[in-house]
């Protein structure tokens, strides 16, 4: 792995709510090399965009940070005042939405959108020069310059996503936050937009952290994936070696749960339902769905330990033994 440019260390995401305390991240931690394509990979309401969320300092009340640090090239992010957050986010940390046609003022052309965005940070230029550095960021996305005069509106939901792009990368940022960028866009578009990507974290050389539950995407994006489950990271691999010899039994269920042109026959999905956040169950959460599970995981909340270089797992049947695919 490329040397480290972000270090999410026992980090626990918090919200008071008048049934008690919802812990929407628990005690998550891992490690994201620069210029890597990482993936945070689970069913939805596994805490993947709350996680986001506190990566760019946007927990907002009855929200809190509980415990834990988000060090990026060594500064405690979770230190940060307002003012220094602001001056942070898309210069160094940029975001992708989720929505994208929710994302943009409604009310502003394109291209006013983007000015302001790299005004906020300082880099006014006027007239000719900011047309053309618009424009250029614009044909880095696949689009032609005339977009910047069009309203939201009169885009298409992949041009909004490619607008989102081009702001996102506008002053060359370390980090890119990826959230389910494609999940609002038929196949044909989500693929062209995750293309674009790849090409210009390229020739870029920006980390992307890819949010997502899409396990095929992550296989062709990523280099490597961290698998969450009731707001705990349960996995964590390279994209090639987790897919291909998957540990946990909830990363299985979750790859075989995608369809495939050579397997026929009905789709397999993962039984039960994910357990409520306000009252886990004891010990492992994943045990109440674990086609494995043992007496002992229903007493024992599994950490996330090292089981060979590079792969790490939270689970009790890898306690003590060696390395080696479930059978």
């Amino acid at each position: 792995m490329n040397a480290s440019l972000m270090n999410v260390r026992d980090l626990s995401v918090q919200f008071e709510t008048r049934r008690g305390i919802v812990r929407a991240v628990d005690d998550v931690s891992f490690t994201q090399g620069a210029g890597e394509r990482f993936g945070l990979a689970g069913e939805s309401g596994c805490g993947k965009s709350t996680l986001l969320l506190a990566i760019l300092g946007l927990i907002d009340e009855p929200g809190r940070i509980a415990q834990g640090q988000i060090l990026l090239d060594g500064r405690d992010l979770t230190r940060l005042t307002g003012p220094q957050f602001r001056a942070l986010r898309l210069k160094e940390i940029a975001w992708i939405p989720q929505g994208a046609m929710n994302a943009l003022n409604p009310v502003m052309r394109v291209g006013e959108q983007i000015a302001l965005a790299i005004r906020a940070h300082g880099h006014s230029s006027a007239g000719r020069r900011q047309s053309d550095f618009i424009a250029g960021l614009l044909r880095w996305v696949d689009l032609v310059p005339e977009v910047a005069r069009r309203y939201p509106h009169e885009l298409s939901g992949g041009m909004k996503q490619r607008v989102c792009v081009a702001m996102a990368i506008s002053l060359r940022p370390r980090l890119i936050l990826a959230d389910e960028p494609t999940s609002a866009l038929d196949v044909v578009v989500q693929r062209r937009i995750m293309q674009t990507l790849h090409q210009l974290q390229q020739r870029t050389g920006t980390a992307i952290l890819l949010v997502g539950h899409d396990m095929g995407l992550m296989a062709q994006f990523t280099q490597r994936v961290g698998i969450m489950y009731a707001g705990r990271m349960v996995e964590v691999g390279p994209t090639e070696e987790l897919f291909a010899h998957p540990l946990h039994p909830y990363t299985r269920l979750l790859i075989a749960s995608v369809p495939t042109f050579q397997a026929k026959g009905g789709f397999t999905g993962i039984p039960g339902s994910a357990p409520s956040l306000l009252e886990p169950p004891a010990g492992c959460p994943f045990r109440p769905r674990c086609p494995d599970a043992k007496a002992e995981c229903g007493r024992v909340m599994p950490d996330l330990k090292e089981v060979s270089p590079g792969r790490q797992v939270a689970c009790l049947l890898y306690e003590g033994e060696a390395y080696g695919p479930v059978t």
